[in-house]
């Protein structure tokens, strides 16, 4: 009962473990009966070979973890004849017999792993295509909702702006009208 409820809430591994060990240690019986049956239903007839991530039962291909917790593919009768025969002497086993065997332990080679696999391309594609995004949108919303720009950008204006600036003598210390010869009518050079 304590399980289905952690289980429909969508609770971790290791919590559904802790609640196995709970209620087998007040029921009085071994811990380590629950998980076995618990394993055996998450990875099948499949062989438990090493301690892979974490010491969990998964099966995954890694190039820093490069031995799995369990085999690839659950055995099979003509699997089974082929484990029988590589007990002995492998230069009797044939190349597609040593194949099935890897492939039976493993999903990819080590290079089949390294491989680049040209996920590349979408990355830089869904880039272009929301750049592209931006862009119209800003090219709508500068057509349709900013409002013009003012007359004082017009350079008409500006230039009679920096000309009041200077008959002002504005910042004339290290500013603008520093900058200008009154006597000559001109900037300094």
């Amino acid at each position: 009962m304590a399980f289905n409820s952690l289980l429909t809430k969508g609770k971790s591994f290791t919590a559904l473990k802790n609640a196995v060990q709970i209620q087998q240690l007040a029921n009085g019986h071994s811990v380590g009966n629950a998980m076995a049956s618990m394993t055996k239903e998450k990875i099948g007839s499949r062989e438990i070979v090493g301690f892979g991530l974490n010491g969990q039962p998964y099966y995954f291909d890694k190039l820093d973890i490069p031995m799995p917790a369990i085999r690839f593919k659950e055995i099979t009768p003509d699997i089974q004849v082929l484990r029988e025969k590589e007990k002995g002497d492998w230069k009797k086993l044939s190349l597609e017999e040593k194949k099935a065997l890897y492939r039976y332990s493993f999903c990819q080679t080590l290079s089949e792993i390294k491989a680049p696999t040209g996920d590349w391309k979408g990355v830089v594609g869904v880039s272009f295509f929301g750049i592209s995004i931006a862009l119209w949108l800003f090219l709508l919303l500068k057509l349709y909702v900013y409002p013009p720009l003012p007359v004082t950008f017009e350079p008409e204006r500006q230039k009679a702006q920096l000309q009041r600036m200077i008959d002002l003598r504005m910042n004339p210390i290290d500013g603008l009208a520093s900058k200008w010869d009154y006597e000559k009518g001109k900037w300094k050079e």
